[in-house]
């Protein structure tokens, strides 16, 4: 077994394509609408299905927003430098939540975003060897 997607809900595709795509790196693996269900299913990621986990965004064409609710926590992208990260993301029109530190109560180095539709995305720093 192994894990195959994530599935997010977002109330405009373009942006959110854009987002994953131009400020997170990311490549659009395969879209596809569905006119009789009134949907269009978008995937992204940074390697081929096949072999890595992804993210599906589903856009459903009459809902603008979603309520994010309180269970959903966050995505987490390992980078080499959460402060380089932040600033590449900022560069690029994204909105960092906060910014490149130590986690609370530990060493790790994290930094938090947002996408257009309000997920969080942790951004961990890669450890050094």
């Amino acid at each position: 077994m192994r894990l195959l997607h994530t599935m997010l809900r977002v109330g405009n595709l373009d942006k959110s394509l854009a987002f994953y795509t131009e400020v997170m790196g990311m490549k659009l693996l395969r879209k596809e609408d569905y006119p009789g269900g009134r949907f269009t299913l978008a995937f992204v990621g940074y390697g081929e299905e096949a072999a890595h986990t992804v993210l599906e965004l589903t856009h459903n064409w009459d809902t603008a927003a979603y309520d994010i609710g309180t269970a959903y926590g966050h995505i987490a992208i390992e980078v080499d430098d959460a402060a380089a990260a932040c600033d590449a993301v900022r560069a690029k029109g994204g909105k960092v939540t906060r910014e490149a530190g130590p986690m609370m109560h530990g060493t790790t180095v994290i930094a938090f975003i947002e996408d257009p539709d309000g997920y969080k995305v942790e951004l961990i720093q890669k450890k050094s060897a």
